[in-house]
This record gives C-alpha cells, sequence and structure tokens, in this order.
C-alpha cells in the first residue's frame, strides 16, 4: 500500500493554481459573487462527465449563452432561451433544470440553503432530499436523471462530492464558500479513474463502483488524515497523471 508521506508529496504537488486550468473547477473562478459562484460550480459538476476537454469546451458554450451572471440569469428564467446538448442531456433537460432553479431562488431560498437545510451530519441523506426537489414535478427523462442522480440507486455520487468539495475546502483549488459541513466530513469524488488508481495503490478492495466503494476508501484516506481525508483526490489525480505518461 501506499504510505502517508507518498500520498502528502502528491498533494503538495498538484493541490495548486494550475491544477484550475484543466479542471471544471475553473468556473467558479470566472465570477466574484457568490451566487454566480456556486450556481457555476454546480451547474459546472452537472455536466462534468465524459472526456475532460470536451465536457469544458462544451461549459464554456452553456456558459457563454448565460451572459455575465449565470444568478441574474436563473433569477430571470431566461431558460427557454438555451439551446444546448451535451451526451445524455438535451435542451429540454437543461431548460427543466434551469426552471427548477429558478424556482428555488425565486422563492427567496438558495443552493446554499437547499443543501444547509437538508445536512443533519451525514453527506448520502442530504444529497437525496436534494435531489428530491429537483425531481419533485420534473419531466423525469434519462437526460435529466443523468445530470442530477438519485443517491437510492447506490451510485457514487461522484460530481455532487465534487461540488462540495469545491465549496467546502480551501483555496488554493477550492473555494471555501460553505462552512456548514467540515472538510473531515466529505466523501471522495469516485469514477472509474480514482478507482484503478485507489486499487494500484492498495488503498481500496472492494470491486464494484460503488456507495460501499466510496465509503472504503474514505474511510482509508481518513487514516492518513481525518481531518481532511478529501485533500487526497489531488493525488490519486496526480499519481493518475504520472502513470498514464
Amino acid at each position: 500500500m501506499i504510505n502517508k508521506e507518498k500520498l502528502d508529496f502528491l498533494v503538495e504537488k498538484y493541490e495548486t493554481e494550475s491544477f484550475i486550468e484543466d479542471d471544471p473547477v475553473q468556473f467558479m473562478r470566472k465570477y466574484k459573487n457568490e451566487e454566480d459562484m456556486t450556481l457555476a460550480g454546480f451547474i459546472a459538476s452537472c455536466f462534468s462527465y465524459g472526456n475532460r476537454k470536451v465536457f469544458i469546451k462544451k461549459l464554456n458554450e452553456l456558459f457563454d449563452q448565460m451572459g455575465n451572471s449565470p444568478y441574474n440569469f436563473i433569477l430571470d428564467c431566461n431558460c427557454q432561451n438555451i439551446d444546448f446538448s451535451y451526451r445524455f442531456a438535451k435542451t429540454c433537460d437543461v431548460q427543466e433544470l434551469f426552471k427548477k432553479l429558478h424556482n428555488l431562488y425565486k422563492s427567496k431560498k438558495s443552493l446554499k440553503d437547499l443543501f444547509q437545510n437538508n445536512y443533519h451530519g451525514e453527506i448520502m441523506p442530504m444529497f437525496q432530499c436534494v435531489c428530491d426537489y429537483f425531481y419533485d414535478g420534473a419531466n423525469l427523462t434519462q437526460g435529466y436523471c443523468h445530470l442530477i442522480p438519485n443517491p437510492k440507486n447506490k451510485g457514487t455520487m461522484k460530481r455532487l462530492n465534487m461540488f462540495l468539495r469545491w465549496l467546502i475546502r480551501k483555496p488554493p483549488v477550492d473555494f471555501g464558500l460553505w462552512d456548514f459541513i467540515k472538510p473531515s466530513e466529505l466523501l471522495i469524488p469516485f469514477d472509474v479513474h480514482v478507482a484503478r488508481i485507489s486499487r494500484q495503490m492498495g488503498l481500496l478492495n472492494r470491486s464494484s463502483n460503488d456507495y460501499k466503494a466510496v465509503l472504503e476508501l474514505t474511510n482509508q484516506l481518513k487514516i492518513f488524515d481525518c481531518n481532511d481525508p478529501i485533500k487526497y483526490d489531488f493525488a490519486l489525480f496526480g499519481y493518475g497523471i504520472e502513470n498514464n505518461k
């Protein structure tokens, strides 16, 4: 098994501002207002699947359509002006997602309120409440449900865990805008690449890529740093880059 010294070295090497250039977290950096940043992060996380270069290019197209302020765009309910699709998600799915965001902000609430009001010490039950909000009254097409996956399916919830990392952990890469969840309570953003690298490192034994694997890997990383285990997301990324040259 890889040791803490090596993992910490990889974190120090890769948790730098240069990481942002090729990562979807870059879309939060485009804005200064907290609501713009939060909405940009949430929207970017929903579409962060598939080839990284492709979805970042597509996200640039989407944010160009939204203008200078995602918050004002959502609040003004310009959803029908969106013409955008990416893989499973069609234009109607994106419009449906934006309509639900509009209704949230029109009710004088925010994404922070949605997450915080449903957080009672555990991440996955909070995700279920968030999912329930976005599913309630929505047209639940395959594309829409892929943008907002249901925790009941016992998947890894990689993109929402990534979104929380951006919002909870501190700079230089993450933003630390929310403080109602401690970094120690976060779960590792888990996909097939993280799964492969974690098994190569000897950090993960479970063969299935599911929620139980997320818990197993997160708990293993807590052995190395119980206060901030998800910083090792950068180590896993760095190791993957070094071993795919």
